[in-house]
Formats: structure tokens, sequence, C-alpha cells
């Protein structure tokens, strides 16, 4: 969890754990520092982009096509089929897309493959999977080389490249609560020189990172910002230019900006059952996984997989096939095939209600830090993402 002030040049951030208490360990703290200090800036956005190229511990696979019931099965199993071991990935659904970032492994010498035959047999094989029966023209599957870039800042560069923050249009009740629980986006021109960005969300881990992230992608420098976080909201305030140093012009640009930046707060965000599944890793144990959750009419919202020292660690976030509450008879059933032990049901997200939006409106909240944006050279300030 995040709150505090950003400006050019100098920021400060107040920063807690997870559970809420401040952070103490040092061993942590000295992360944090050696990392800002040698990723000063992120690596310039690979735009347009979406695709396999092998390093010495492991070839990185990109994915993206049009989300299915089963598609992450249907992936695990070629993979499985072609003696790719998984050590590690991640899996974002939004707004009926899809996105993978995979890292697997030759199974025969635990490296990564470097036969070109085999892996461009690997990328035809799951680009025929992304396509299905109506997804031709937008399913990619791609080898990039490891390390270039963030794996959660490159998921949110393919979903964007994948324009997933167009929104398929549902009718119902469906329709009006996924509008109610939307986060607020509003965006405001001051004086010709900014426009200026408020945002109220839910609060969770890594909100400021995806915001700042899809700025930085979408070519606007934030010079000006603060952060406030409740029990459970996030309210953020930025000012912001286009790299070319204008402001937000037209229209269709400023519905563009909202669009993407409700899409940045939801991609990550924890719907449905989480499962976290601990266990002996070997071949095929995610395909053998994601096949039981398939045949048991599961839909994987999002997933983390993670393997170390022989291990894997996995979460997924499930729902029914229609996006609801999965029955817990179905979970039982299934826990019993994988083994309780294994097999471990953490949260229901679905299940917490959302808080009601706050009465306070967006303009008296924003003229307030007008207020405040006065003073901040009254503030220790950290670095923008400029």
């Amino acid at each position: 969890m995040v709150y505090g002030c950003i400006v050019s040049h100098v920021s400060v951030f107040n920063v807690v754990d997870n559970d809420g208490n401040k952070i103490r360990d040092k061993e942590i703290i000295d992360y944090i520092q050696r990392r800002i200090e040698t990723s000063a800036g992120f690596v310039s956005s690979r735009r347009g982009s979406v695709g396999v190229m092998p390093s010495e511990e492991h070839t990185s696979i990109e994915l993206a096509g049009t989300d299915r019931p089963g598609l992450l099965s249907e992936v695990c199993a070629v993979l499985a089929d072609l003696r790719c071991n998984v050590v590690n990935a991640e899996i974002w659904t939004h707004n009926t897309r899809a996105a993978a970032v995979v890292h697997v492994t030759d199974d025969s010498t635990g490296c990564a493959i470097t036969d070109l035959k085999r892996l461009l047999m690997i990328k035809d094989l799951l680009c025929n999977v992304l396509k299905g029966n109506d997804d031709l023209k937008t399913a990619k599957t791609m080898l990039s080389a490891p390390g270039v870039m963030h794996r959660e800042r490159r998921l949110h560069q393919i979903m964007f490249a994948d324009r997933d923050y167009e929104r398929v249009e549902r009718t119902g009740v469906r329709a009006v609560e996924e509008r109610s629980s939307r986060p607020q986006v509003n965006l405001l021109n001051i004086e010709k020189d900014y426009t200026v960005i408020t945002m109220r969300a839910k609060d969770r881990p890594k909100l400021l990172f995806d915001i700042i992230c899809t700025l930085t992608d979408m070519q606007y420098v934030v010079f000006h910002g603060m952060v406030n976080t409740t029990r459970m909201d996030a309210n953020q305030e930025f000012y912001i230019r286009h790299v070319d140093g204008l402001p937000i012009s037209s229209e269709a640009e400023r519905v563009r900006v909202i669009q993407c930046l409700e899409a940045a707060i939801e991609r990550r965000a924890s719907e449905g059952l989480e499962l976290e599944l601990c266990t002996e890793d070997r071949l095929g144990l995610l395909s053998d996984i994601t096949r039981i959750f398939r045949e048991n009419s599961l839909c994987i919202k999002r997933a983390l997989i993670s393997t170390k020292g022989g291990k894997a660690k996995d979460t997924f976030y499930v729902t029914d096939m229609t996006g609801n509450s999965v029955d817990p008879k179905i979970i039982d059933s299934i826990c019993r095939q994988i083994g309780r032990s294994a097999l471990q049901v953490k949260h229901n997200r679905s299940s917490l209600a959302p808080k009601p939006p706050h009465q306070e409106t967006t303009m008296s909240y924003l003229f307030g830090n007008l207020f405040k944006a006065r003073t901040f050279q009254n503030f220790k300030l950290i670095r923008s993402y400029s």
C-alpha cells in the first residue's frame, strides 16, 4: 500500500506491507533501495510487438488472444506435449481478452530451448490454440528475450496493444453491476498547462504501479501527484502532459485515457476464488491441474505460476463459466482429485461486497488538492516517472 506525493524530480512515498504494518526489515529496505538505484528508468516500450527468444536459463513466450473457458488448459497441454516445462508464468484476463508471459525450459536439459525449428513449432502450435475458431486476426504468439522488461509491465503493454480497454457492452443485471464497480476516473484541463486526472478505486497492492506504467506507455509525463489511501479505497490525482508538452486536447483522447486507466486498474483485480497449489514440480503438472479445472467447469481469470527448488507454488483465481462464485461442492471435489494437502482454498474475492462509493464529489476532492498543489514546495517530494 502506498500513499504520498509526486512532483518533477523529487517524490515521497509512505509505504506499508500487505498487512498494513510499517516495513522494518532492513533486507527489504535495502532491496528496495538497490532496485530503485539500478532501475531508475524502465526499458522503453516495445509497442506493437507481442511474440519466442531463448536465454541461457529459459525461453520466454508471450501470448495474447480472445479469452475462453479452457484456454490455459489447452496452452499448457501443448507445452507438455512438446516437452516444455513451465518454470514460471503470469496470466491475466480482462474484457474478453487474455495475455500471458510464460518462461519454459527443455525438460531434457533443464535449460532454454535453442533449436530454431522447435521454437518455430512451439510458436505455430500455440498460435493455432489461441486462434480457436474466431480469432484469426488478433491471436499473437511471440518468443522474446527475458529480462528485457518487468513481466507485469510487459503484460500491461500486451493487453494495451490488444486493445482490451475497448469494452464489450453487456445488458441486464450484470451490466449494472459492472458499471457500479468500475473505478472512477475523471479528467480536467487546468489553465491550458496540465490535464488533471483524479481516480478513486478499491485499494490493492501495485495499484500505483499499474497506473503509472499505463500513463508512461501512453506517452504521458507526470509532473505532480497526490496519493491517499484509506483502509479500503485509494484516491489518486496526477497533473500530466503528453510528451509533446501539451495537455489532453480532444474529447476522443480524453475518452481513450479514461478507458485505458480503467483497464489498467481492473486487469490485476483478483476476481473469484483464490486457490493455491503447493506440490512437487514435474513436467505436465500445470497441464493436469488446468485440465481438472476445465473438466469441472472452472474459468481461470488470473494465474501466477512459480517454481523454486523443485517445488511448484501456483495461485489461481477462478469462477464458474458464467463468472459467478464456484459451487463449494465442486471445489471440494477438485481438492480430493488433486490432494487436499496440495490445493488450498485461500480467499473468495467474489463474496466481498464492494464498499459504497464515497459521497464526496470528485470536484471537491480535486480542488482540495489544487490548493495543496500550491504548497508543494513545502514537501519533500520524489522523482516523477517522467
